[in-house]
């Protein structure tokens, strides 16, 4: 294995293998590479003859991944899994054999301190997967008005606090721009009241979930990705979704569900055991869905 490997700790690992059900000469893919974790394994099951097609918006995963998994049959590439259809195009493979998205950080980019995905390090109020692309969260709190930031953070954030935080938010801008991630953090904190939920979870983890997702239009890539997928891998192959909160899983189950080109493996979704959930807190929100793609028309 190659030295300096992530930190990153791929969630419902065991889950992924059962239901992706990876075999020698297959080509897979990871449609949210991140550390690599997930890839790493699934390469190892698709040997010999295989391989894994790691798709990540973040050019810095993409990078860290050609060293990182190089010894493994790993094709890394920076493209968003929405695109799918024409990344299969450009690399030149007709059909994969199943397909994975892990909608969740990585490991490193919470601690990577110039993204600002962490609250716990004062980084830039950035939150965009690609930096090449789109406008840092920084901007969307300056532009929108009081309204609107409580209609973000409420839709996105499923934040019942939101109206109080966006009336923080415009109270805070008037005197200065809220760009330092812990800027904002610590002024979500001061505008919540404190409840036994926040014991659990930083106040301020829902307003940031929602500006990410906001930033990098993460359900409408979901939506695309559903939408393609089935177009894209071999009849009786897999597509298996990891979601981290209800409003990517409430997609997930309805596409699985109502598009006929679809069937359900799992009725309910599958979540983290015992072991996991003591080794590694990030799986306590994970849920895995998974479907098998049987073709016809699209609904």
């Amino acid at each position: 294995m190659v030295e300096d490997q992530p930190r990153h700790v791929p969630v419902l690992l065991d889950e992924v293998l059962s239901y992706v059900e990876p075999r020698p000469g297959q080509t897979i893919v990871d449609g949210t590479l991140g550390g690599g974790g997930h890839a790493r394994r699934l390469a190892e099951a698709v040997e010999p003859g295989g391989r894994i097609l790691g798709l990540d918006r973040d050019p810095a995963a993409v990078a860290a991944a050609q060293t990182n998994l190089a010894d493994v049959p790993v094709t890394p590439l920076w493209a968003d899994y929405r695109n799918l259809p024409l990344v299969l195009r450009d690399v030149g493979v007709e059909a994969v054999d199943a397909a994975l998205i892990d909608i969740g950080l990585s490991s490193d980019q919470l601690a990577d301190p110039s993204r600002g995905f962490s609250f716990a390090t004062d980084g830039p109020l950035d939150l965009r997967f690609d930096v090449s692309e789109g406008r840092p969260a920084s901007e969307l709190l300056a532009r929108l008005d009081e309204r609107e930031l409580a209609d973000l953070i409420y839709r996105y954030g499923e934040e019942r606090h939101s109206r109080r935080i966006a009336r923080a938010v415009v109270a805070r801008r008037r005197e200065r721009p809220i760009t330092a991630a812990l800027d904002l953090a610590d002024l979500v904190r001061r505008a919540v009241p404190r409840t036994d939920d926040a014991r659990r979870i930083h106040p301020a983890t829902r307003t940031f979930q929602a500006l990410r997702i906001a930033v990098n239009d993460e359900l409408g890539a979901l939506e695309t990705f559903l939408d393609v997928a089935p177009g894209c891998v071999r009849p009786g192959g897999r597509v298996v979704v990891i979601t981290f909160h209800s409003l990517e899983d409430r997609i997930v189950k309805e596409k699985f569900r109502d598009d006929p080109r679809y069937e359900v493996l799992t009725k309910k979704p599958v979540t983290a055991g015992d072991t996991e959930l003591s080794e590694n807190v990030r799986a306590r929100s994970a849920k895995l869905r998974a479907a098998q793609v049987v073709g016809g028309p699209p609904r």
